[in-house]
């Protein structure tokens, strides 16, 4: 029988305090699930792809019903394995085990190749999960939102020696579902960006939102927009309907020089994620259908021309990043030697509170009234009143992002601040100031969870970028914690054979279990990020690790 891929069905999240499953652990994961594929949330909710290319919350749409089916009827005693997207047993545990194990995409290394993969794909046998998709906890733009500000300040810091972007301007592309959180995340910080997309659908997607402040009809509008911002140190960001291959050259050429360049397209995908030059989106959809090979040979052409067009903005004086994409990869694989002289987002910025435990922290309300996010949020100025950066952050989000779908808030928190922000939420709930329990978790780009050497485990100290022991302990760990669900996956972020990642979500639903659950899971998931760096010889984490709760043999 064929599989159902495609669908007109709209998908909403439950809102409220009445439960249509057994428990909230497993409430919780049906609500993300359904949160996951929301109109408002997902890239193409119709063929169950979420964000990142083709990341996806089900292998297809017979497996979402078996899904939602089982977790309806699934016990405290039980638990439900998910392989690749399709509900294939639930066996008997005990109530401090994860409701739901989620494994995604992963293969044999031999055979961790797009071409394999692709293939298996195709053949409804696998499913790529991207990071957050798969793992049912992805909460739209604002996901990425937070580390494009935590990345762009800590750039500020370093390249610029100030506390903001004021007067700079930036030139990136891509406006999908994980580029989009740049141009506010750039005014977020005072800066300007010049953002360019050949969509124009996910321009106006981002004007809507409120990401994007307007749009330029020309690069020469573009520009007077830009420089007239620059000059008056207003922040603006100013989206542009062009392909990045021709307009990173064309800057070049008219001698105009950003002071940080990069790049946000799913590159990791090229048969969806770039597209070549003189090519719509509807024509390369015709193009790609074809003759496949063909159109890649474009692709890896375009990229090779922007790709080269940075290089030389960085002869210039620009400072330039790969933003986790594999555009470097692509790059060089279509002959730009050069193309790793563009650094790394994590080595030259994020590491430094990777290296602490510091990493991307998320919860959602599954009430879905906005208020109890309000509420956590006046409890985060109270009780973390003395990290001001984190506070700062707080402020600007509670006043400029827009929720989509069930509400929630991300942030940077480190080892020790998210046990104590677990068991703070686990405490209001209790005492009944947000509506119902809170979802906790995290993106799998984080400070213990990764191998990923073309992004979060690039340029080591010890050189163990490629070592993926981490995030399979991680997984186990987080299993052993009584984490609500874990998954580990395959390729998230930077495509197939490049990657190994975990995620987690725990739920603070006001019980003293959930107590206990969260002082084991939301201390030792970041410490296995402190672990892992004090291995690798950083001394700030070898530090932390000798005062540390765990111990290290």
């Amino acid at each position: 029988m064929a599989r159902t891929l495609e669908s007109d069905r709209e998908i909403h999240a439950p809102r409220g305090t009445v439960r249509t499953c057994r428990s909230w652990g497993t409430e919780a994961a049906l609500r993300l699930l359904m949160n996951n594929l929301d109109p408002e949330v997902a890239r193409d909710p119709h063929h169950l792809i979420v964000y990142g290319g083709r990341g996806k919350a089900a292998r297809d749409w017979e497996s979402y019903d078996r899904i939602v089916a089982a977790l309806t009827t699934l016990s405290d005693e039980e638990t439900l394995l998910v392989q690749s997207g399709k509900p294939v047993g639930i066996f008997p545990t005990h109530s401090d085990a994860p409701r739901v194990l989620i494994a995604n995409a992963l293969v044999v290394p031999r055979w961790a190749t797009d071409e394999v993969f692709w293939d298996l794909e195709s053949r409804g046998l696998t499913m790529f999960g991207q990071m957050t998709a798969g793992s049912w906890v992805y909460i739209g733009t604002q996901g990425i939102l937070q580390g494009t500000y935590e990345t762009l300040a800590s750039l500020a810091r370093i390249e610029f020696g100030g506390q903001d972007l004021a007067g700079r301007w930036m030139l990136t592309s891509g406006l999908g579902e994980m580029g989009g959180a740049q141009p506010l995340a750039i005014t977020l910080l005072g800066g300007v960006g010049l953002i360019v997309d050949v969509d124009p659908r996910a321009l106006a997607r981002r004007l809507g939102h409120r990401y994007l402040d307007v749009e330029a009809g020309s690069l020469d509008e573009a520009l007077e927009l830009v420089r007239g911002a620059v000059r008056d140190r207003k922040p603006l960001s100013v989206g542009l309907c062009a392909n990045a291959a021709d307009i990173y050259p064309e800057l070049v050429r008219r001698g105009a020089r950003p002071d940080i360049v990069s790049d946000q397209t799913a590159a990791h995908d090229i048969r969806v994620g770039y597209i070549p030059q003189g090519m719509t989106v509807e024509d390369a959809d015709r193009a790609r259908a074809s003759d496949l090979p063909a159109y890649l040979l474009r692709v890896k052409a375009s990229i090779a021309v922007e790709a080269q067009a940075i290089l030389e903005l960085i002869a210039t004086g620009s400072k330039a990043f790969d933003y986790g994409n594999n555009f470097r990869t692509q790059a060089r694989d279509a002959g730009v030697d050069r193309a790793f002289d563009i650094a790394g987002y994590v080595p030259k910025y994020i590491r430094p509170l990777f290296a602490v435990g510091s990493g991307p922290f998320r919860w959602l309300a599954l009430s879905g009234d906005p208020e109890d996010i309000r509420r956590i949020d006046r409890m985060i100025l109270s009780e973390f009143s003395s990290n001001e950066h984190l506070c700062r952050w707080i402020r600007l989000a509670s006043e400029r992002v827009k929720f989509q779908g069930l509400p929630a808030r991300i942030c940077y928190m480190g080892y020790g601040e998210r046990e104590r922000f677990g068991h703070l939420v686990n405490a209001l709930v209790h005492d009944e100031e947000v509506a119902a329990p809170i979802a906790i978790g995290r993106d799998h780009h984080d400070t213990g969870s990764v191998a990923s050497p073309y992004r979060e485990t690039e340029a080591m100290r010890d050189g163990s970028d490629a070592i993926a022991d981490w995030p399979i302990l991680n997984a186990l760990l987080n299993v052993a914690s009584g984490a609500t669900w874990v998954s580990v996956h395959h390729g998230g972020g930077v495509g197939i054979g490049n990657s190994i990642h975990a995620g987690l979500v725990i739920v603070a639903d006001g019980t003293a279990a959930a107590e206990r659950r969260i002082g084991r899971a939301l201390h030792n998931d970041p410490g296995i990020g402190v672990a892992r760096h004090a291995d690798a010889g950083y001394p700030e984490s070898q530090k932390i690790a000798r005062n540390s709760r765990f111990r290290v043999p």
